[in-house]
Parts: C-alpha cells; structure tokens; sequence
C-alpha cells in the first residue's frame, strides 16, 4: 500500500489504471481487435448449430414484411393508397428493427456477458457496441433487398437519397446506443429493465409512419399531437429512410415535412447529448458491475 493515498501498490504506475475506470467509448475504439473478436463471438454464438446460419437475417426481415404488408397492403388496402406501398413500408421496417434489436441486446449485453465481467477487466461498453455492430450486420440484408426491389422499379442514387439514408441511419443509432448504454448499466441491477424495454419496442412500431403515412396524423390529430409526432426521433429517421429509398421511385407528389432534414440535424445534436448522458451513467455504475454480478 502506498502510504500517502492508501491505494494498492502499482495503480499510480504510468499505463495502469483502477478497475472500472476505463477509457469510455474512446478506449473501446482504441482496442478494436477486442471490439472484434467479441463481434464474431456473438454472431458465431447466435448461429451456432443452426440449420440456416447467417441467412436467418434474410428470413427475419422478409417474415416481418410479409405479415405486416398482409394486414396493412391489403387488408387495409394502404397499397391502394401509396405509390409502390412495399418499398415505404419495408424501408422503414429495417430501420425500426435494426433499432429495436439494437436496444434489446444492448440491455442484454453487459448481463449476458457476466463471466467476463467478473474475470477480466476490459472496457465494459465493449458489450454494448459489439451488440450494435451485430445489429448493424443484420441490417444489411434488409438493405441490400430494399435497394433490389427500387433498383428495379427505377431508384437510382442521388447526393440527396444517399445523404438522408445516413443521416437517419445516424440518427438512430445514436439514440440506439445511447440508450442502450443506460439500459445495459440499469439491468445489471433492476433485472426487469429489459421488461421495460420490450415494451418500449411495441410503441415505438406503432409510433412511426412505417404501416401509414405521416400525413395521415397530419390530417387527422390536432396541432400539439402533429409537433410531438414530428419531434419523435424515430419518426424523423423513418421518413429520411423512406425519402432515400421509397420517395424516388414515386412520381414525387408526395410530400415530407419541410424542415426534414433541419429536424434530422437537430435530432442527431440531440441524440450525441443522449449518447453522452449513456456514457456518464454507464461510467458510474459500472464501478460497482462485477460486485453486483
């Protein structure tokens, strides 16, 4: 022991440090080669003995799709009313997944990963960042189907199509992982966050223009129901996915808010705040992590 500070010898050595105060995110980008192999561990785990591997991440979305296009294309006859209806929907149903798959791991991540936690140090937002690159390789095959079916009804890429897939794509993710830092520290001492969080998922499908355009909640809901709709995150970067995607494929008589993308930039300044909330929460709780696992 040090006899000035009381601290265990070794821990005021240059490059060492005390456990549970790591680097943040910073650190996390700074060990990549860790970011990785914990990557790959979580795909190899989630697939392992699986008849169809990787390729689940082409059946899960086209499932979704085809329920969600049955109820609402035709039984409440959307498609008769939208221009190419299965590109507005199916662009915003990527998003709203990868983003609902992306809080729920994320809220596992640090849980689900105790034995390491326990063990080992290492940065812990590890867990949740390769639980949204994870998610980030599922979304990839929903695009790559998007892009096919506007590909073949005439979508061709453009500066303004290109720049509002990544800025909503931005968008979400950030609040994604800002939040999922917060769930993931929360569940590790309330185990009924992820309750919470499942939840949360439900409303946010229903709380984006993705089976109903936003139109629709222009014409019918007062003016404070309209502004509240249009300050949701979600909804903002649903409706950039569908400009990228969907719009371009349409005669272009349909109309978006018109501070879109100005809402998108405020949205994403926020959503950084919200990411730097998640980091300062997740660094005071995860002192106390391997204790409470």
């Amino acid at each position: 022991m040090s006899a000035a500070s009381g601290a265990p010898a070794g821990l005021d050595e240059p490059g060492l440090m005390e456990p549970g105060r790591g680097g943040g995110l910073g650190e996390v980008f700074r060990r990549r080669y860790l970011l990785k192999l914990i990557v790959r561990r979580e795909l190899r785990a989630r697939y392992q003995g699986s008849l169809l591997g990787l390729g689940w991440s082409y059946v899960r979305p086209a499932a979704h799709f085809a329920v969600f296009y049955f109820v609402a294309g035709i039984f409440l006859g959307m498609s008769k009313h939208l221009e190419h209806f299965p590109i507005f929907m199916f662009s915003a149903l990527v998003l709203v997944s990868f983003f609902n798959e992306t809080l729920i791991n994320t809220t596992h991540s640090v849980l689900g990963n105790a034995p390491l936690v326990r063990k080992v140090y290492l940065p812990r937002e590890l867990f949740p960042v390769a639980s949204l690159l994870v998610s980030c390789v599922h979304l990839l095959p929903g695009l790559a189907i998007v892009l096919t079916v506007a590909v073949v009804w005439g979508w061709t890429p453009s500066a303004a199509a290109i720049g509002s897939a990544l800025l909503g794509f931005a968008l979400v993710a950030t609040i994604g992982i800002g939040l999922g830092l917060i769930c993931s520290a929360l569940h590790v001492f309330y185990r009924d966050t992820d309750k919470v969080v499942d939840i949360a998922t439900l409303f946010v499908t229903w709380s984006v223009p993705m089976i109903y355009p936003w139109t629709l909640v222009r014409d019918t809901a007062p003016g404070w129901a309209l502004d509240a709709y249009l300050a949701n995150p979600m909804a903002v970067g649903v409706m950039l996915f569908e400009r990228a995607f969907w719009w371009p494929t349409t005669g272009g008589a349909f109309e978006f808010p018109a501070d879109l993308t100005r809402d998108g930039l405020v949205l994403l300044a926020a959503a950084v705040l919200l990411l730097g909330l998640g980091q300062l929460v997740f660094g005071r709780l995860q002192r106390r992590f391997a204790e409470e696992l």
